[in-house]
C-alpha cells in the first residue's frame, strides 16, 4: 500500500490552533487536548473495545480510527492522538506482551539477564512490525477530514527498558533500575536499541500523516537526576535529533515534538534544550515555576491535575482560569498533567475543554 510512505491528498486542516501554538505563533484561543482522552472514561469506547483483545484493537486500523474519532465527536478538541499503546515497541523487538484484566500489561518472559539482549531482534523493520499502526494513522488523517492534527507518539527508551525488565507496571521500578546500576554497558545497549527503533517509528509515523508526534518517558520520576542525566535524556535528545534528521533526508514535513517526562522537574533546563518544539508537564510543578525553567523558546503543555476533573463544573472552571493565568494563553497547550482515569464522567471532561477555549479566549480579547 504505497501511499503510506508519500500520503499525498490529505484533507484540507481547518483547526490549525494546536500546530501554531507548538511552534510558538501567536493562538486566538489555547489549544486542548487530553492524555487518554480515547479511553474507558467513554461508554462508546468500552463499547468498541469490548468485544476484542487490547492488543488485538491496537493491530485493527479501523478499530484505532473508531476510538481515536470518539472523543472528537464530543468534545471541541484542538488534536486527535492515536490509539495505540507504548508497549508495540517491544512487541516489535520480539517479546509478547499480553493485557491481563485488572493487572494491565504484562510480558510473558521479561528480560532477567543480560544473555536476554540476544533475544531481542538487533534490528526491525518498522515497516513490517508495525506498519498498522502506521496504516491506522493514515485511516484516521483521512478520516478526521481536516478537522484537527493528529498525534503520533511512542515511549521513550527509559520508560519502555523499565517494562521490559519489570515485566509490567511497579512502583518502584527496583528490577530495571538494578540494571542501571549493576550493568551500566548492557542498559546502555539495549537503551541504544530502543533509541534507533523509536526514531524509525516516529519517522515512519509521519510518513503516514501525523502532523505531532510525543514522546513519553512516563518513568522519569523514578530515576534521580543523575541516572536521569546518564540513561534517559541522551537518548531523549537523540531521538529528536534524529527524527529530525531524518524526516529532512526524506523530504517529509518537520512536525513539532513534544517531550513529556513525567515527575522530572529536577530536569526541566535539560529537556528545554533537548530539541523538542513543547515541553509537557504534571501537574506537581507550578506554571510559573515552570516557564522560568523552560524560557521563551518552548512551548509548554498541561498540566491540571487529572483529579480537578472529579471537582463540580464551576470549579472546574476556576481551575483552568487559574491555570491559564499562571502559563499565560500563548507559547501554551492546555492538557491534563496525566492522562484521563476510567471513572471520570465525559461531561466533566467537556467542561475542561470548555472552559480552556472561553477563558483563554476572554483572556486574550482584554
Amino acid at each position: 500500500c504505497s501511499f503510506i510512505h508519500s500520503p499525498k491528498g490529505f484533507p484540507k486542516l481547518k483547526n490549525d490552533t494546536f500546530l501554531r501554538a507548538a511552534r510558538g505563533e501567536e493562538t486566538e484561543h489555547t489549544p486542548v487536548w487530553c492524555m487518554r482522552q480515547a479511553g474507558r472514561y467513554l461508554p462508546e469506547f468500552r463499547e468498541t473495545r469490548a468485544a476484542q483483545d487490547f492488543f488485538a484493537t491496537c493491530r485493527s486500523p479501523k478499530l484505532c480510527c473508531e476510538l481515536t474519532l470518539q472523543p472528537l465527536r464530543r468534545f471541541p478538541l484542538d488534536a486527535a492522538i492515536i490509539f495505540s499503546d507504548i508497549l508495540v515497541v517491544p512487541q516489535a523487538l520480539g517479546m509478547e506482551v499480553v493485557m491481563v484484566p485488572g493487572k494491565g500489561p504484562t510480558f510473558t518472559e521479561p528480560l532477567k539477564e543480560v544473555e536476554d539482549l540476544l533475544k531481542l531482534r538487533q534490528k526491525v523493520d518498522v515497516t513490517a512490525e508495525l506498519g498498522y499502526v502506521f496504516q491506522a494513522i493514515t485511516l484516521t488523517r483521512h478520516s478526521l477530514e481536516g478537522r484537527v492534527p493528529l498525534i503520533g507518539f511512542s515511549g521513550a527508551p527509559w520508560t519502555l527498558m523499565s517494562y521490559m525488565i519489570e515485566g509490567g507496571g511497579s512502583t518502584t521500578m527496583a528490577k530495571a533500575k538494578s540494571w542501571l546500576y549493576r550493568h551500566p554497558e548492557a542498559s546502555h545497549r539495549l537503551l541504544r536499541l530502543l533509541a534507533d527503533v523509536v526514531t524509525d517509528y516516529l519517522v515512519g509515523q509521519v510518513a503516514a500523516g501525523a502532523q505531532a508526534l510525543q514522546l513519553f518517558e512516563s518513568h522519569a520520576g523514578h530515576l534521580g537526576p543523575e541516572q536521569f542525566q546518564d540513561f534517559a535524556l541522551p537518548y531523549i535528545r537523540d531521538i529528536a535529533q534524529g527524527v529530525k534528521s531524518k524526516l529532512k533526508e526524506e523530504a517529509l514535513p518537520l512536525v513539532p515534538m513534544i517531550i513529556f517526562a513525567k515527575d522530572a522537574h529536577y530536569a526541566l533546563r535539560d529537556l528545554a534544550h533537548a530539541g523538542y518544539e513543547v515541553v509537557g508537564l504534571d501537574w506537581t510543578i507550578r506554571p510559573q515555576e515552570a516557564r522560568a525553567q523552560t524560557g521563551k523558546d518552548v512551548t509548554l503543555q498541561g498540566n491540571l491535575d487529572p483529579c480537578a476533573l472529579y471537582a463540580p463544573k464551576e470549579k472546574i472552571g476556576e481551575l483552568v482560569k487559574k491555570m491559564l493565568e499562571g502559563f499565560g494563553t500563548q507559547r501554551y497547550i492546555a492538557n491534563l498533567g496525566h492522562g484521563l482515569y476510567p471513572d471520570m464522567s465525559p461531561e466533566h471532561v467537556g467542561a475542561f475543554v470548555e472552559a480552556v477555549h472561553a477563558h483563554s479566549r476572554h483572556i486574550n480579547k482584554h
